[in-house]
C-alpha cells in the first residue's frame, strides 16, 4: 500500500539577518538580529509534512560537513527519513536571508552546493521510495531534469504529484502534464503566465493558463489573501488562517506545501487539504526561522478547530 510523502529537493543552511531595510550597494548598516538554521525549500517541506503527521522521505545530496550534520540532525528530530548522498568534493548549500524586522518580509539568495548536482541517477536510485509514497513533491532548487524524471516516475506509479515551481526559473513545458497540483505563489505564477495577478479574477485567469498547459489543479498562494484552488470544474479562494502577529514569512510557502501534502497523504479531500496547509502556514509565520517554525499536527488541528468553532 502506498503511504506518506516523498520529496526531492535541497537542504541549505539559512543564515538570516534582521534589519529595517536592505543596504544599498557599497553601504553597511547595523542589523537587529542574526540566526543560522536549517532551510532549503524541499527540506523545509519535508520537515513541515513530517511535523504535520505524515511519514516522509527526503531525497537529496549533502556535503560531508558541519551544515550537512545540521541537516541530518534536523531530520532525526522531525522524523524525516533521509535518502541522502553525502559528498566529499562539494559543500552543503547555504542561503542569505534578509528579514525586515518591522513587517517580516524577506529577500533570499540561495547557493545549493552539493544538492545542485542532483541528477537523474539520484532519482533512479530513489525510484522505490517515490513509487511507494502516496504523494510526491518537488521544486526547482535542484536541476529541472531531475525534477521532471522524478515526476515521471511518480505519475507512472499512480502517485499524486505536487510541483512547487520555485524559484521562478524556466523549466520544460513537458513538466506541466505531470502535475496533479502545481503550487506557485503569485510572483511565480505571474512569471509563468506572463501577467500580474493583483486581483482574484487575474489569479483565476492565471489558473486557466496553467490548466491549458496540462496541469490538473492550480493552487496559487496569494499571501494574506489565501490560496486559489482552481480546476476545470471548481474555483475557490480558501482564506488565509491567522494564528497571531506575523514575524517572519520566510518559510510560509514551504509550510503550506508540506502541510497540504501531508493532508493529501492522510486522505483529506483537496480543499480540506488546502485549509490544512493554510493553517500550517498561518502558524509558521508567527515564529522566527524556517524549519524550526513548522508546527506539529496537534497545533494545526487546534487552529482549525478554533476556526470551525468561530
Amino acid at each position: 500500500m502506498k503511504t506518506g510523502v516523498s520529496i526531492l529537493g535541497i537542504f541549505v543552511a539559512d543564515t538570516a539577518y534582521l534589519a529595517p531595510r536592505m543596504p544599498l550597494i557599497g553601504e553597511t548598516i547595523t542589523g537587529s538580529g542574526f540566526s543560522v538554521g536549517p532551510g532549503g525549500k524541499g527540506s523545509n517541506q519535508a520537515v513541515a509534512a513530517a511535523r504535520a503527521g505524515s511519514q516522509v522521505s527526503f531525497i537529496s545530496r549533502l556535503g560531508r560537513d558541519t551544515f550537512g550534520e545540521m541537516a541530518l540532525k534536523t531530520y532525526a528530530e522531525a522524523g524525516v527519513t533521509p535518502k541522502i548522498v553525502e559528498m566529499d568534493d562539494l559543500p552543503t548549500g547555504a542561503a542569505f536571508i534578509y528579514v525586515n524586522d518591522q513587517n517580516g518580509e524577506n529577500a533570499i539568495i540561495v547557493y545549493p552546493g552539493a544538492a545542485g548536482s542532483i541528477d537523474v541517477g539520484d532519482v533512479e536510485a530513489a525510484r522505490e521510495t517515490i513509487e511507494n509514497s502516496r504523494v510526491f513533491v518537488t521544486q526547482l532548487e535542484q536541476p529541472a531534469e531531475a525534477a521532471e524524471s522524478a515526476l515521471q516516475i511518480a505519475r507512472a506509479a499512480g502517485v499524486t504529484t505536487v510541483f512547487n515551481p520555485a524559484p521562478a526559473e524556466p523549466f520544460p513545458e513537458s513538466i506541466y502534464p505531470l502535475c496533479d497540483y502545481i503550487v506557485p505563489n503569485e510572483t511565480e505564477a505571474a512569471a509563468i503566465v506572463g501577467f500580474a495577478l493583483p486581483t482574484l479574477e487575474d489569479a483565476r485567469r492565471g489558473g486557466d493558463v496553467l490548466l491549458k498547459k496540462g496541469v490538473k489543479t492550480a493552487l496559487i498562494t496569494l499571501g494574506e489573501r489565501g490560496v486559489l484552488y482552481h480546476t476545470d470544474g471548481q474555483s475557490a479562494l480558501v482564506p488565509a488562517i491567522a494564528s497571531g502577529p506575523v514575524v517572519d514569512t520566510t518559510g510560509a510557502g514551504d509550510a503550506f506545501v508540506g502541510g497540504f501534502s501531508a493532508a493529501l497523504a492522510r486522505g483529506l479531500a483537496p480543499v480540506e487539504a488546502v485549509r490544512f496547509g493554510c493553517a500550517t502556514a498561518g502558524i509558521s509565520v508567527t515564529r522566527r526561522g524556517t524549519a524550526p517554525a513548522m508546527p506539529k499536527l496537534a497545533e494545526i488541528e487546534a487552529l482549525l478547530d478554533k476556526g470551525a468553532a468561530a
